[in-house]
């Protein structure tokens, strides 16, 4: 404004017929106020003139020209902006810049739009759809199949298998025994239903028993221990005369020396006897040794 009378607080030079700027209720003309009071501009560093336009972010200045984002250059006066790095970018630089991406579109989404993130990805809100029915999965609940997410009853439907034991759908893990899927729940012991999953078993007609079930009711018993005679693993086991023994079992029935390499053997009275003990006790010698 130009004044009619006074004069500069600072130079004290006439303001009479001159623009001059009011601060804090003292004058200045124009040159004392920018050389005082003018802000610099974060853009270009010069002096923020009282006759221009000071447009302030955070504490920072800027020539109403420079207001600009620093990717496209188009002027941010009057529209939205972000900040990153002390740098200015309009929304659209910002969201191709620093902006999620749509795993569905691969299109960015935009700031202040609602997006879907799920196991570190993000979609649309639009996008984010069981990829079977195209119904909106918002919230509810899902399964992931090749990177494709289903709603449940569609994921079902699809692609689940049903237990071979209670029929119910097997939505995760299982274990698959005979070619046939089963809830590890249901995949009991045919003895004492316990749990089978993760342990040896043994099958009889079609059935899954565990060892120490079978064992019980279907294999031979030791004559020696009365134990069951698996030969799991490698083990050795001994018949004679119709009956078995675990091999650490098959001794003499009156000195306990093995009978695993004796050439010759006699059952007395159920009881092995090795030759020493057959000629001591017995008089009993086989042919060719008298």
């Amino acid at each position: 404004m130009a004044s009619a009378h006074s004069n500069c607080h600072h130079c004290m030079g006439s303001l009479c017929g001159r623009q001059y700027a009011r601060k804090e209720e003292n004058t200045y003309c124009v040159r004392c106020y920018d050389s005082l009071f003018a802000n610099f501009c974060e853009e270009c560093k010069k002096p923020i003139e009282c006759d221009s336009k000071d447009l302030a972010y955070k504490g920072c200045h800027w020539h109403e020209a420079c207001f600009k984002c620093a990717k496209c250059n188009h002027s941010l006066v009057e529209k939205p902006f972000a900040a990153k790095d002390d740098h200015l970018l309009c929304t659209e630089c910002y969201s191709n810049e620093y902006s999620s991406k749509c795993f569905h579109c691969k299109r960015t989404i935009m700031p202040g739009s609602r997006k879907m993130e799920f196991k570190g990805n993000c979609w649309h809100e639009a996008c984010f759809v069981c990829q079977h029915c195209q119904q909106p999965l918002g919230t509810k609940p899902l399964i992931t199949k090749d990177n494709d997410n289903y709603c449940v009853p569609c994921f079902e439907k699809q692609f689940a298998q049903c237990c071979y034991s209670c029929k119910k759908v097997i939505t995760t893990g299982g274990v698959t025994y005979h070619d046939q899927p089963w809830h590890k729940e249901c995949f009991l012991c045919t003895g004492c239903h316990q749990q089978l999953a993760g342990q040896r078993i043994v099958s009889k007609d079609e059935h899954p028993y565990c060892l120490e079930c079978f064992s019980r009711c279907y294999e031979k018993k030791c004559v020696a221990c009365s134990r069951p005679i698996t030969g799991l693993g490698g083990a050795k086991f001994i018949s004679f005369e119709d009956r078995q023994w675990h091999s650490n079992c098959f001794n003499c029935g009156k000195c306990s020396s093995s009978l695993l390499h004796c050439t010759v053997l006699k059952a007395i009275r159920d009881l092995r006897h090795c030759l020493a003990e057959l000629i001591r006790l017995h008089r009993i010698w086989p042919q060719g040794t008298k």
